[in-house]
């Protein structure tokens, strides 16, 4: 049964559109990998997935619900978190207080999301300024995680990051899809590692979405048509 479904959406930022066409729809339990070249509309599907930004047409649906009329925080309230492009953490606050911000009752707490990256244990107390990027992004997670979401929408997850870090991140984001059950859009570059946890995959070209499958079905030929790899 499909926990979210995003039927034929466009969406506009002011005048000029940006998504024309995307339909998508992901199972309870099921990773999505959302691929595409870069501005070809990946990460406004995912603010229209999360109420950020309006759709002018189409309908997107989760948990038997049409979220089309809510504000994001109530979208969040349903069961959507989301791992933000470029982090988002709160500066000023510690570790601790970044995690309980916005922390809803569930499986997911600080021992457990400490328990999935240490780190953040070690550095309960530490502004979220003086953490190393892969640090912050540890951080970024857990505290979509401590939302105790249905779906986590990770956006360029590992953007910038070191390799370390980066298979330290993947192996979370693993751990999460075998221990958990929670369903996960992902949005990366590497196919390599998206292969790792995907079922499937959906790409965009233009604000439309041009190809979907299961991961293992995805070529050369739609590689290089559309990703460019």
């Amino acid at each position: 049964m499909s926990l979210l479904t995003v039927q034929n959406v466009a969406a506009f930022y002011g005048p000029s559109q940006a998504l024309f066409d995307v339909s998508l729809d992901v199972a309870e339990g099921e990773v999505i990998a959302l691929m595409g070249r870069n501005g070809m509309g990946k990460s406004t599907t995912v603010k229209v997935i999360c109420r950020m930004l309006g759709h002018s047409a189409g309908k997107v649906s989760f948990a038997d619900q049409d979220i089309g009329a809510l504000p994001s925080h109530k979208a969040a309230r349903l069961g959507i978190g989301l791992v933000p492009e470029g982090r988002r953490c709160f500066a000023n606050l510690s570790v601790h207080e970044n995690l309980i911000a916005a922390a809803r009752k569930g499986a997911w707490d600080f021992a457990a999301v400490c328990a999935l990256f240490p780190r953040l244990e070690e550095r309960r107390d530490q502004l979220a300024a003086s953490l190393s990027g892969g640090e912050q992004q540890m951080l970024a997670i857990g505290r979509a995680l401590m939302t105790n979401p249905k779906l986590l929408i990770l956006d360029e997850a590992t953007e910038g990051l070191a390799p370390v870090i980066r298979q330290e991140i993947w192996a979370a984001i693993a751990k999460l899809k075998a221990e958990t059950g929670m369903a996960i859009i992902a949005i990366d570059k590497s196919l390599r590692e998206l292969g790792q946890v995907a079922d499937r995959a959906v790409i965009l070209e233009k604000g439309r979405t041009v190809w979907s499958g299961g991961f293992s079905d995805l070529g050369p030929e739609e590689t290089d048509r559309y990703l460019g790899v």
